[in-house]
Parts: C-alpha cells; sequence; structure tokens
C-alpha cells in the first residue's frame, strides 16, 4: 500500500487528479445535481445524452485535441506555439473553401480535410523551421502566424463569411442518428487512441522527451533534432485541421475573428495543469488532456453560477494561478518533504507492528 501511494505521488498525473478532485468536490458541495447525465429529444429528433458533463466533455474537443499537440511542441522545443488558433482559422476557412457552393458529400468532407491538414501543415512547419533551422524562440518565432494567420484565413473565402449546411456536418459538429454520444467526444477518443498507440508502438515520445531534456546528447546518440522538432509542428498542423473543422461543423460557418479565440492560451494552460513542464521535456498527455477538460469544467461551473461572459476570463485566471502555483517546483520540494516524513513515520509504524 505504502509503496502504491509513493509511486502514485511521484507520478505526473497527481496534480492535473488533485485538480479534477478539487472541481468535483467543489460542484457536488455547490449542486448535487451537477453532474447528472440526462437523455433529451434533439430539434432532429434524435434522442442524445445531456447534462454538464456532456456539456464539458462536447465542449472542450478541440481544447483536448490542441493540448496533445502543445504537449509534444513544448516538450520537443522548450516552448509553446501561441498561434494554434490563427492556424485553425486558416485550416476552417481552407474546408470551407472547398465545401461551399457543392453538394456536401462524404469523399467531398474527405478531401476538404484532406486539403485543409495539408495547408494547415505547411503554415506549422513554417514556424517549424524558424524553431528547428534558425533556433527561434518558439513563442517569437509564432507570433508571426499569431499576428497574420487570421487574416489570412479572411482572404482565403474573399472577406466573405460563408455559411455551410448538411445533415453530414451536423452528424460530425453535433450528434450521428442514432448515437447518443456528441461526434466531437468520439472524434477526441479516435484521435487519442491513434496518437497513443503510435506512442506506444513507435520512439517518437523517447526521442521527443529526450530532445527536449537535452538536444546535445540526443544528437550525439544519433537523434535527429531537427526532424523530431518539425515532426512535432506537423501533428501540431493536424490538429490544427481537426480543431477547426470540428468547429466548423459544430456551428455551420467560418468567422476568422472569432473561431477559436484564445484557444492557444487554454492549451497552454492545460499542459500546464497536466504536470507537465513548460521548459520542455518529460512529458504525460494523459494529463495535458486532463488539463483540457478541467479548464472547461472550469468554465461550466463559473457559467451555472451565473458569472458573466465576460468576468469568467477572470475568475478562471484566479483558479488558474492557484492550481500553477500548486505545481511549481517550490510546492512540490514542500509536498516532498512533508510526504517523505508522513511515508517514514507509516514505515516505522509497520516495522513496529
Amino acid at each position: 500500500m505504502i509503496k502504491t501511494l509513493k509511486k502514485f505521488s511521484n507520478s505526473q498525473l497527481v496534480i492535473p487528479l488533485f485538480a479534477l478532485f478539487l472541481v468535483i468536490i467543489f460542484n457536488l458541495i455547490r449542486d448535487p445535481s451537477f453532474f447528472s447525465i440526462g437523455v433529451i429529444q434533439n430539434n432532429y429528433g434524435n434522442w442524445v445524452l445531456s447534462g454538464n458533463v456532456i456539456s464539458i466533455l462536447h465542449g472542450a474537443s478541440e481544447l483536448a485535441v490542441f493540448a496533445i499537440a502543445m504537449t509534444l511542441v513544448t516538450s520537443a522545443t522548450k516552448g509553446q506555439d501561441i498561434s494554434v488558433g490563427a492556424l485553425a482559422a486558416i485550416a476552417g476557412s481552407v474546408f470551407v473553401k472547398i465545401l461551399r457552393g457543392n453538394d456536401i458529400t462524404i469523399p467531398l468532407l474527405l478531401l476538404a480535410f484532406l486539403v485543409a491538414c495539408i495547408v494547415a501543415i505547411l503554415f506549422a512547419l513554417f514556424t517549424g523551421t524558424l524553431v528547428s533551422f534558425f533556433n527561434i524562440q518558439p513563442m517569437i518565432a509564432s507570433l508571426i502566424l499569431f499576428t497574420a494567420g487570421r487574416p489570412i484565413a479572411y482572404w482565403i473565402n474573399g472577406g466573405a463569411t460563408p455559411t455551410i449546411e448538411s445533415p453530414l456536418l451536423n452528424s460530425i459538429g453535433s450528434f450521428i442518428p442514432g448515437i447518443p454520444i456528441p461526434s466531437p467526444i468520439l472524434i477526441v477518443i479516435g484521435f487519442g487512441i491513434i496518437v497513443a498507440l503510435i506512442l506506444r508502438f513507435t520512439n517518437l515520445g523517447l526521442y521527443t522527451q529526450a530532445v527536449g531534456i537535452n538536444e546535445k546528447a540526443a544528437r550525439l546518440n544519433g537523434i535527429n533534432s531537427v526532424f523530431i522538432k518539425l515532426l512535432s509542428f506537423v501533428i501540431l498542423g493536424i490538429c490544427a485541421a481537426i480543431a477547426g473543422s470540428i468547429n466548423v461543423c459544430r456551428i455551420g460557418l467560418i468567422n476568422h475573428e472569432t473561431i477559436l479565440i484564445d484557444i492557444e492560451m487554454d492549451a497552454i494552460l492545460a499542459v500546464a495543469i497536466g504536470g507537465n513542464s513548460l521548459g520542455g521535456g518529460k512529458f504525460k498527455l494523459a494529463g495535458s488532456v486532463i488539463g483540457a477538460y478541467i479548464i472547461q469544467a472550469l468554465t461550466i461551473t463559473l457559467y451555472a453560477m451565473k458569472v458573466s461572459s465576460t468576468a469568467v476570463k477572470a475568475y478562471k485566471a484566479i483558479v488558474i494561478i492557484v492550481l500553477v502555483i500548486l505545481g511549481s517546483p517550490v510546492v512540490q520540494r514542500y509536498v516532498i518533504q512533508i510526504k517523505n516524513k508522513i511515508l517514514k513515520k507509516a514505515t516505522i509504524v509497520t516495522e513496529t507492528d
């Protein structure tokens, strides 16, 4: 029991799980029915799941996808890409550009998503090239696309805010008929499984962490650090295409100014809350994904408490500051000291018995 407790206390998942525990306990005290799940009939006559839990899982879909990408970029480059929202706007604009004015079919949807992926990857590789070849800090390198990305998205559709409608888009953005779980949740689960399998059966995770911990040592051991960094930006481009497409299908239009606005900040916070170092190196994707859902849970909680939308960000910032401080090295060292004292006393008691 003591060994299990000690092993868990050393895990990177301690911080996000503790934060999630606090959010759950707070809501159970505030409103015991907060986590209740019901079944309702939507506008299309389908019976679907509803409730705050479903809203949290559904609303955080794009953020969860970006949390995965931001974790890999942070681990490999020791920095963060702040252009992910603009990149999603570009991908979403390309997605809409291909679909608008055409009969939307499954092959056309796949083509639109593929082209959106390619365009997003190319833009992400622009930032990745500045980081990998010219050793520019990721936040500075991504500032270019952060500034120019949304105007580019605006230009792609000729300055318009086009709408697109189709039962297929509704199925992707909301519910597939006959399946009560929102489609974005299923997409995140599927994408998460694919990434987990890649990290499980390849050396990508190991190489990414090695480059982030000590790039020079990684090169001496035969790891191509430039390639690993660029690969993390390729994954970021794919995630931008997924997030942008989900958002377009969810609302049925592309607005370059508002699509996934400020999501880059939430993605960085998800990585931090997930127990990952923003200085690169060792990472835990599960922690970042949990962090994404914690952020969305905070948002839903604040709305349930009748907090105005303009004040939500301020309240979220206060809570997140507390969580980040709890995960800081100073606090962690103090907690480790207390933990060691407790475990030492427990060991003495066990040996005495």
